[in-house]
């Protein structure tokens, strides 16, 4: 019994020396590529908040059978690790396994769905020519456009697959349909912030509302807290006043 343990890794040892023999042996030198997890580039505090407000409203509204990120570098070109982008929300029509460091198309897949939201250097034609290009090689379904800083009519722009193109959409005033995810983009306010990209359901039906970020969530639920002990505490008060009225029982 003693000697079983060293009798395994042994075996082990040699199972593994076998297996290394195994391996296919190659004709000429390579060089691992490699692929970095993040990229030094600035980001203004007004991007970052938009895009924590939009990351956070898509991934807990759509939940945990779609993939949602924001900010990661999403690879597109196996060979070439210049070949890639880093969108400020991104989704994908399939659950999340594990930590999302980076994003390999060649073994995730592209996402359906990708959001700019621009800043000074965005706006400059030549910048988002390039960047757009780039969205076309990727492969995204729905690339989602939005200015914070933009005019009515301006701030929203979408670029839908057709064909194997992709082609931007007309789009009217600061809403649309997404056609990938079953919501609507809105331009509206959000957590203080006079403008942000936004989602809503039952765009034009008799429930239409915006998904409330988790800061009107957590003021919804104070308020209604706050209400129920009001209404508890006047039910108190009338329960009182209806005792005061009533007269003392002869003995």
């Amino acid at each position: 019994m003693g000697d079983a343990p060293c009798i395994m890794q042994t075996m082990v040892r040699r199972a593994l020396g076998s297996s290394l023999d195994e391996r296919p042996r190659y004709i000429e030198p390579y060089s691992p590529v490699v692929f970095p997890e993040s990229a030094e580039v600035s980001e203004s505090l007004l991007n970052f908040v938009l895009r924590i407000i939009l990351f956070q409203l898509l991934a807990d509204h759509l939940g945990t059978e779609v993939t949602v990120g924001s900010d990661q570098l999403v690879y597109f070109d196996a060979d070439n690790p210049k070949k890639c982008l880093a969108p400020d929300v991104y989704a994908r029509l399939a659950p999340c396994a594990e930590p999302i460091r980076s994003w390999k198309t060649w073994e995730r897949g592209a996402p359906e769905v990708a959001v700019e939201i621009i800043s000074d250097d965005d706006r400059k034609p030549s910048v988002w020519a390039r960047k757009l290009k780039r969205y076309r090689q990727l492969g995204v379904s729905e690339l989602v456009r939005f200015d914070p800083e933009g005019t009515t009519g301006s701030r929203l722009r979408i670029w839908d697959r057709v064909d194997g193109a992709l082609v931007e959409r007309a789009v009217q005033g600061d809403r649309a349909a997404s056609l990938v995810l079953n919501l609507h983009w809105v331009v509206a306010p959000a957590d203080g912030r006079q403008l942000a990209l936004r989602v809503a359901v039952d765009v034009g039906g008799p429930n239409e509302k915006l998904i409330p970020t988790r800061t009107e969530a957590r003021d919804a639920e104070a308020e209604g807290r706050r209400a129920e002990r009001e209404a508890a505490e006047a039910r108190i008060r009338e329960l009182e006043a209806e005792l005061a009225r009533r007269p003392p029982a002869s003995s």
